[in-house]
């Protein structure tokens, strides 16, 4: 019986610190997770960003330069982590303080679906639009430039010609 009961502690105190999530996240979202963690913990965290395509209605493999921004804040509003991870991976840190720390996660993609494809087509193409907009009225304003030195050259060599004309020169 006491061999049962120590199995049954080592299960208890395994499951007890073990804490598995899964979620959904869309572009650039953050999703934060607030876990009280005791004093010089080494807390590891493994995850991995696919990517869903709404066509197939699947989760694809992830695309090069899909990563998530990983934060951990500590109780004292101390950031503890800041780092840009690859697609799959596994953070870690240790606390110092013990207390309820802030692991926050963030994709750093701008091509990132998770739920809302078509809001995100939408928004690529109004960033498109944007760009071209912005582009038109640069060359617009270096067109309107040209044209105004153009004019004023032009207006100096009439004037010339007509004090010269007028022998007043």
């Amino acid at each position: 019986m006491a061999g049962l009961e120590g199995v049954r502690f080592l299960m208890n105190f395994w499951i007890s610190f073990s804490l598995a999530l899964y979620f959904h996240s869309g572009e650039r979202e953050e999703k934060c997770i607030i876990e009280d963690v005791p004093r010089d913990t080494l807390v590891i965290g493994n995850y991995k960003v696919q990517r869903w395509d709404i066509h197939k209605q699947d989760f694809l493999e992830s695309a090069p330069g899909l990563g998530m921004f990983v934060t951990v804040t500590t109780p004292s509003a101390e950031v503890l982590l800041s780092k840009l991870y690859g697609p799959q991976g596994t953070f870690s840190f240790t606390s110092y303080l013990s207390g309820e720390h802030i692991i926050c996660l963030q994709s750093n993609s701008t091509r990132f679906v998770a739920f809302s494809g078509s809001k995100l087509e939408r928004e690529e193409k109004f960033r498109k639009t944007s760009e071209e907009t912005n582009s038109n009225i640069l060359w617009w304003a270096i067109v309107q430039t040209l044209i105004l030195i153009s004019i004023g050259v032009w207006q100096i060599k009439s004037l010339r010609d007509f004090f010269i004309s007028k022998k007043l020169v």
